[in-house]
């Protein structure tokens, strides 16, 4: 029995030769991410456990783009407080008012993200960096906490949704509209805690950009994340902001999914 893009991705960062949905593991992180309204509440409990440090400075990320420009001293607080964690502990990859933007997109903008990592991030719609071939999910801030300094996290392996795109988007069709109709089909709890996997022709002729938008909303449907297949485009447009190295994964021909969609 084959695995799927996800459940690859999780056996290699668990030290494993196969996983299977349902399974326990502890997998090392590849990039944990905060914003500023969920990283004041991992840094509390950080400080809390005593931890010392963070597992890697490069790893790390923590992006002010909820409160800033700050809107009160309420706000300027919570930002002050990444701020001084940030650099307290090295973290290289802080951005703040004048080098921010949307952390979903600013993340691949800034090729912090690869093909075949494994990402989490307190915000729920850290799922968008499936876009790029990568595993990555929201966690709570505790888990943020624990992420920030083991460089590890548990998750129990999900089992998956095959939707195979077909055609092109016709004109005013937006990929958001793909996103939704496909939610519409399975309802806002139909993947739930599942992995939606998009795959086929039709991915072709979808932009980075709309593979962003759609595996960003995997969650709307209840999704433990959504993630596309690698191809030509994905890897331009990783080569044109990062030399990193990076590993592409691929189902199993005989992978085993809860439904495939058409």
């Amino acid at each position: 029995m084959g695995m799927t893009m996800t459940q690859k991705i999780l056996a290699a960062h668990a030290g494993l030769d196969k996983v299977e949905a349902g399974q326990l593991i502890m997998a090392n992180l590849d990039l944990v991410l905060g914003n500023d309204v969920t990283s004041p509440v991992a840094i509390n409990e950080f400080n809390k456990a005593g931890f010392d440090s963070v597992f890697d400075g490069k790893k790390v990320t923590m992006v002010m783009d909820h409160f800033a420009p700050n809107k009160d001293i309420k706000a300027a607080t919570q930002c002050k407080q990444c701020r001084d964690f940030c650099g307290k502990y090295g973290v290289e990859n802080f951005f703040d008012v004048g080098d921010m933007g949307v952390e979903h997109a600013l993340l691949p903008e800034k090729g912090l993200v690869v093909p075949g990592d494994l990402v989490i991030g307190a915000d729920s719609h850290t799922c968008t960096y499936g876009a790029l071939g990568a595993f990555s999910t929201g966690v709570g801030s505790t888990d943020m906490c624990a992420g920030m300094a083991t460089g590890k996290a548990w998750f129990k392996v999900p089992s998956a949704i095959k939707f195979e795109l077909t055609g092109k988007l016709n004109k005013y069709v937006s990929a958001k509209d793909v996103i939704l109709h496909i939610i519409g089909m399975i309802g806002v709890d139909g993947a739930l805690y599942k992995s939606m996997e998009f795959t086929g022709e039709g991915v072709k002729t979808l932009s980075v950009e709309d593979r962003l938008c759609m595996a960003n909303m995997a969650i709307e449907a209840g999704g433990k994340n959504g993630i596309f297949e690698v191809d030509d485009k994905t890897i331009q447009f990783i080569k044109e902001r990062t030399d990193r190295p990076f590993t592409v994964y691929k189902a199993d021909e005989d992978a085993v999914y809860d439904a495939v969609y058409l």
